[in-house]
C-alpha cells in the first residue's frame, strides 16, 4: 500500500457547475422548447434590410390556444448546425429580424415570449461593419416601448448584450441551471486575473447563476429542472416552463399598454440599485 496521502477533493464551485450545465451539448435549445410548447408555429425570416440570421429563430405560434410571438436564440448540435446557427451568436440582421417581428406582435396585440441562449453577440468584423452595437441598442429602446406583454426566459447561456438585445421584458425567468452575465467567465478571468484558466474563479465572482440573480432581484423567478439538469429530461423541463409561462401570461392579462410599458421601465430602472436610504437621509 502507498503511504502517500489521499489528495483532498477539489472545492465545490456551484457557479462553474452551472456554467458547464448551461453549455451541456445535449441541453434543450430554443427549437426543442418551441416543438414541445407551441402549436402551429410558423417561422418568419429576414430583417428586410440585409439577410436572414439563423442564430435567431422567430415566428408566430399558439400557446394554450392563444396566439403569441416567439423569438429564440438557437445553437446547433453537430458541426453543420453550429456553423449554420453561428454557434448561437446573432449578427445585426438577427436583432433586426427579432425587432421587426416583435413590432408585428405589438401591432396585432400578441404577447411576446423570448428564449435566451447565446454566449454573446457575434463580434466579427462583418457584424461590426453592419452595426452590431446599434442594432442591439435599438432593440433595447424599442422593446421598452412595446405595448404588449414580454416574457423572457434564459434557457441556457445569457451572454452580455447579445442576450439583452432580446431580453427587455415584463417578466424575466431563468432555468435552474442557466447563467446570465455581462461577460463570459473566460473573458472575465483573462481581464481580471490575466489568466483565462481561472474561469471558475471568475464565475463565482460574477454572480451569474439563477440563484444569485434572484437574490439580487434581477429576475422574477427560477424554473426548476428535472434530475441532474434539463438535458436528462427535456420533456420535463418543457413542462416546468409551460407552467411558468401560463402564470406569467395570466398575471399580465388585462393590463393596458401604458401599464405594461411603465412596469417594464420601472423594472429596469430598479436593477442594480442597492441603496435604500434617500437623499434627505444622507444629509
Amino acid at each position: 500500500m502507498s503511504d502517500s496521502p489521499t489528495p483532498a477533493p477539489a472545492p465545490s464551485n456551484p457557479s462553474w457547475e452551472s456554467v458547464l450545465l448551461a453549455r451541456h451539448p445535449k441541453r434543450p435549445h430554443s427549437l426543442d422548447y418551441i416543438q414541445r410548447l407551441f402549436t402551429n408555429f410558423h417561422e418568419l425570416h429576414g430583417d428586410r434590410l440585409y439577410s436572414d440570421d439563423h442564430a435567431i429563430v422567430a415566428g408566430m405560434g399558439w400557446f394554450d390556444e392563444r396566439p403569441v410571438m416567439i423569438v429564440g436564440q438557437q445553437k446547433g448540435r453537430d458541426t453543420k448546425q453550429k456553423v449554420l446557427r453561428n454557434w448561437g451568436m446573432p449578427r445585426p440582421e438577427g436583432y433586426r429580424k427579432a425587432m421587426r417581428l416583435m413590432e408585428m406582435a405589438a401591432k396585432f396585440s400578441r404577447p411576446i415570449i423570448t428564449l435566451v441562449d447565446t454566449p454573446g453577440a457575434y463580434p466579427g468584423i462583418d457584424a461590426e461593419e453592419r452595426g452590431q452595437a446599434e442594432a442591439i441598442a435599438w432593440n433595447l429602446r424599442e422593446m421598452a416601448r412595446l405595448g404588449v406583454p414580454v416574457i423572457v426566459v434564459v434557457i441556457g447561456e445569457g451572454g452580455s448584450g447579445g442576450a439583452l438585445g432580446v431580453a427587455v421584458g415584463n417578466r424575466i425567468y431563468m432555468m435552474e441551471n442557466s447563467v446570465y452575465s455581462v461577460i463570459s467567465p473566460e473573458s472575465c478571468a483573462a481581464i481580471i486575473y490575466r489568466d483565462s484558466g481561472r474561469a471558475a474563479d471568475a464565475a463565482a465572482a460574477l454572480k451569474l447563476t439563477a440563484q444569485d440573480l434572484l437574490r439580487l432581484n434581477m429576475i422574477d423567478g427560477i424554473i426548476p429542472e428535472p434530475g441532474d439538469g434539463a438535458h436528462v429530461d427535456p420533456d420535463g423541463a418543457a413542462e416546468s416552463l409551460r407552467g411558468v409561462l401560463r402564470l406569467a401570461l395570466a398575471e399580465l392579462d388585462g393590463k393596458t399598454p401604458k401599464e405594461l410599458i411603465d412596469e417594464r421601465y420601472d423594472k429596469f430602472r430598479r436593477m442594480g440599485s442597492f441603496f435604500t436610504e434617500n437623499a434627505n437621509a444622507r444629509r
